[in-house]
């Protein structure tokens, strides 16, 4: 009868489970939190540490979170956690932008148009109601992804303090002299009938019609001795001028040349009875090809400036309009003559300012001409296009007429294509008091991450108009001016009047301003003033939560140290952020700027539901959970496009799946094992212990390094790497003879344990911020974790080092490795031939020269051990078998025999002592030893 040695095994045991079930644990998990109020004791654990402040950018409170909202939020909590664990205190506070058009929309499709179908007030409430439930909607999405934050105690910039602290802004910002009223063109949404901010614009390929038109000169002679001519040979002249929107000929004023290009004047035959026409002489060959002239003459070359002044008729209104001169002229397409409409073009507005010409628009907030306009009237600008080419073929002076696929500014919300269009309008002046410069300055103290951020939104803040901050809305947060009736001008007394304003906010909101009389303002004059009825731009509302967020709630503090947003951020929140505060207070809110790209399919395409390649995190979060949607982040290079697809988070889950089960493998192993009790030394640790804990320390350095550079992709890949490779395929393996057949309080167990409580500890904490669900659950059944929750500790610092130099150190150790993974392709052709079967049925020869053979003579018996055979022997190389065959290495040639000894039942391994004990048959000398009572057990130096 056989002896049942399995009793005196130290065999593994743990609660934590195998099988994740990660979609019906974590909502569990966060119950946890919840009642323990996970936020407020982080908070009260941080207290009196340096802070770290990562200021929240809101989120627009308008529908369900997309996969790019997850990555933003769990890349910043992310951040926040690493932060924690490193020992600072790193408040989270969250906020939703709450204004503007998209919850007008939603609102007007359910109750209808604020003045028409609800008085304002109604609706602006609604708004408020229709806010405050996307708010609750949303807040539930992220709080489901693990974010640690202030869930309960968010800001939102439609509340009354935050509306109040809006309007005191824009004083600070008047009073800093940067606030200028114009009839400037901007872009405008037909649709939204709203002036529109620069980030509010998207391009995309529009169809336009694409024509030439003769602005015929009005004088010749005067022409002729502006070219220095005594004559010309010709009845009639034109200046073309090439545009894709032929509905602004109505608005137009002027023909602009570049003042020092060469221009020419040519005779031809053209379609219409156009005798001469001048055109950039750079351009003259590609429009003569284009109006189909083979046979010309160039009557007269000049410079751009001899023509300035000189008067030419409108292609079909009874009007003379000048020729004027400015640099914004190309050479890159056209005929080098710029039809030139001040309302609807800003280089033409600007260029027409000096010339002092009209500046007035004969379109309205939806995009039609008003009804006395001429030829036009009633119509839609887009549609009087047609009529506009059909009047000046009747007046003949349509030379060319094709159309254009051009890139176009489109209204981001409607898809539909802007106009320019001006109207008056409040502005911030980015040269008034020098606001372009001193942005500019603040952008190069700023840290860009990645670098080429700092590039781009430079360019942008070079090349930017002034910012249009007044929009024609109702829900919105007013623009608090009291304008002179006659005039249009600010009252005198207007910084008084916007506190009172503040005040009246701060506790009724942004009805205050609606409800108030101006009439019982204390000021003598303001019978000969009246409210503005403009809304201030939503960018401005989020853009100023640097004063309203991090200089109001104490946790918090200006400047924050981290902005982090999608790269469409550079034209959006970072600017408005930067240029509101730079007006304000003449410096930047951020210390560093974080930006990620797009998530895009895996074959790189947008995400769209036509494609059907869209990956709502609330469907990931049901199959697979939220730490597999947090692995994916950590895992992906944020600086390019994301990739992330179902096939992706599968492979995702893959690799979580291998994390768990190394965790899981240390915490069984870790069964009965008191830190306080049988923490090993570390002058008594095993040579292979003492090696992988000072080896997780030095990654532990690599990896705090990595959060701190908010490279976490290479934590993911040194994490999962040190998992698979140091642990999985070689530590782990060869300890498991040690923890399972040595004595359960002998030295070679406890020194394996030891490191296994140290790798536990050290893996917990790197992977918290990242797989915070599973970290948490790890914590509840690691031995010493004190604390209630992770993330109320620290790295773990406290591990024993390897002395400096050491014969086994990290070089040693992965030699050895080599050798291991030589000697397993050995075996594993012995396998594959049928010489052998398990790598313990055989018996391996090693025959090395130089250094490699000191390391693997500085084992001696224990690297059978290693190398997981039931007998290791090392030779000279000199000395080699002929039996022996070379390895990848010239200095290792290695042999593989099958043992003759027996099996010890126990161990498995292949020994001549077994069998030799009878009180303990069947099993070797080495079992006997660690199973007698009276022993002290087993002995081990290396492994």
């Amino acid at each position: 009868m056989k002896t049942d040695y399995k009793n005196t095994l130290n065999l593994p045991t743990t609660a934590f489970p195998m099988k994740a079930n990660l979609p019906q644990k974590e909502p569990e998990r966060l119950a946890k939190w919840q009642s323990m109020d996970w936020y407020r004791l982080a908070r009260e654990k941080s207290k009196g540490r340096k802070k770290y402040i990562l200021h929240l950018g809101p989120p627009y409170a308008n529908g369900d979170i997309h996969i790019g909202h997850a990555v933003t939020t769990i890349l910043k909590d992310m951040v926040v956690k690493s932060k924690m664990l490193s020992g600072y205190d790193a408040p989270l506070v969250p906020g939703w932008d709450c204004h503007g058009l998209p919850i007008e929309v939603n609102v007007e499709k359910k109750i209808g148009l604020a003045n028409v179908d609800v008085p304002p007030k109604v609706f602006r409430e609604k708004c408020r109601e229709y806010a405050e439930s996307q708010i609750a909607l949303q807040k539930a999405s992220f709080i489901r992804l693990g974010i640690l934050a202030d869930w309960d105690n968010p800001y939102k910039t439609m509340d009354f303090a935050y509306e109040a602290d809006i309007v005191r802004s824009i004083g600070d910002i008047l009073k800093q002299g940067h606030l200028q009223r114009g009839a400037k063109p901007v872009h405008w949404c037909t649709q939204c009938g709203s002036a529109l901010a620069e980030a509010e614009v998207e391009y995309q390929n529009k169809t336009s019609p694409a024509i030439d038109v003769c602005f015929r000169i009005h004088d010749l002679e005067a022409l002729s001795s502006a070219l220095n001519l005594s004559s010309l040979p010709i009845k009639n002249a034109a200046l073309v001028i090439w545009t894709t929107t032929p509905w602004t000929l109505p608005a137009n004023q002027a023909v602009t040349l570049h003042p020092d290009l060469d221009y020419v004047l040519v005779k031809g035959k053209f379609a219409n009875d156009v005798e001469a026409i001048c055109v950039l002489e750079a351009l003259l060959e590609n429009c003569m090809a284009r109006y189909e002239c083979q046979d010309y003459e160039v009557l007269a070359a000049f410079k751009g400036r001899q023509l300035e002044k000189h008067a030419l008729e409108h292609p079909f209104y009874d009007r003379l309009v000048p020729v004027i001169v400015g640099e914004h002229v190309t050479v890159d397409a056209g005929t080098g003559a710029v039809h030139t409409a001040p309302a609807h073009g800003l280089e033409d507005y600007q260029i027409s300012m000096q010339y002092g010409l009209k500046i007035e628009t004969e379109v309205d907030s939806r995009g039609c001409f008003f009804a006395e306009t001429p030829i036009v009237g009633g119509m839609h600008v887009f549609k009087a296009n047609d009529k506009v080419i059909e009047v000046l073929r009747e007046k003949n002076n349509l030379l060319h007429a094709t159309t254009l696929n051009h890139s176009y500014p489109h209204c981001w919300r409607h898809k539909t294509p802007l106009i320019f269009r001006a109207t008056a309008q409040w502005f911030i002046s980015m040269q008034a008091k020098g606001l372009r410069q001193n942005a500019i300055r603040e952008i190069e103290k700023v840290k860009w991450v990645p670098e080429w951020g700092a590039s781009r939104i430079q360019l942008m803040v070079q090349d930017r108009p002034d910012w249009c901050i007044s929009r024609q809305r109702t829900w919105g947060t007013p623009l608090p001016f009291v304008l002179h009736k006659q005039t249009g001008t600010l009252h005198p007394q207007m910084q008084e009047i916007i506190e009172i304003v503040a005040k009246g906010i701060e506790q009724q909101g942004i009805e205050a301003w609606h409800e108030l009389d101006i009439n019982t303002l204390p000021f003598s004059d303001i019978a000969q003033y009246e409210k503005s009825q403009d809304t201030l731009d939503v960018w401005f509302d989020s853009g100023v939560s640097h004063t309203a967020v991090l200089k109001k709630r104490p946790e918090l503090q200006f400047p924050a140290d981290l902005y982090l947003e999608g790269s469409d951020q550079h034209r959006g929140w970072f600017q408005s952020s930067l240029l509101s505060s730079v007006a304000m207070m003449n410096e930047a809110s951020y210390r560093t700027v974080l930006t990620h790209g797009f998530t895009v399919d895996a074959q790189g395409r947008k995400m769209s539901k036509s494609l059907g390649n869209v990956v709502a995190p609330d469907k990931v979060l049901k199959t697979l959970g939220a730490d597999i949607l947090r692995l994916w982040v950590s895992a992906t290079d944020y600086k390019g496009e994301i990739h992330v697809s179902d096939e992706i988070l599968n492979r995702t889950a893959d690799a979580y799946r291998r994390i768990r089960n190394t965790m899981r493998f240390l915490l069984a192993n870790l069964d009965g094992f008191s830190p306080k009790e049988h923490l090993v030394q570390a002058q008594q640790l095993v040579a292979l212990d003492a090696w992988i804990i000072d080896m997780a320390a030095q990654l532990q350095q690599e990896i705090i390094s990595a959060y701190d550079s908010f490279q976490f992709h290479l934590i993911y890949q040194k994490v999962h790497n040190f998992c698979v490779v140091e642990l999985g395929s070689f530590y782990l393996d060869v300890i498991k003879d040690r923890q399972y057949t040595t004595k359960r309080h002998g030295l070679p167990r406890r020194s394996a344990q030891t490191a296994m409580y140290y790798l536990a500890h050290c893996l917990t904490r790197w992977l918290a911020p990242i797989l915070s669900f599973t970290a948490e659950e790890i914590w509840e059944v690691l031995p010493d974790a004190d604390e209630a929750s992770v993330f109320l500790t620290q790295w773990r610092e406290d591990m024993p080092r390897l002395a400096k130099p050491h014969a086994m150190d990290n070089d040693f150790w992965h030699s050895i490795m080599f050798v291991r993974d030589q000697v397993n392709k050995a075996l594993e052709a012995q396998r594959a031939a049928g010489k052998i079967g398990a790598p313990l049925d055989a018996e391996v020869f090693l025959y090395a020269q130089g250094e490699l053979l000191t390391k693997l003579q500085s084992l001696k018996d224990e690297l059978r051990f290693i190398l997981i055979t039931s007998d290791a022997v090392v030779k000279p190389l000199q000395e080699k078998s002929e039996l022996a065959t070379q390895t990848e290495s010239e200095d290792l040639w290695v042999w593989v025999k099958l043992s003759e000894h027996e099996k010890c039942v126990r161990c498995w391994h292949h020994r001549e002592d077994v069998n030799q004990s009878t009180e303990f048959p069947e099993i070797c000398g080495r079992c006997v030893e660690n199973i007698t009572q009276e022993s002290t057990g087993e002995i081990r130096h290396y492994a």
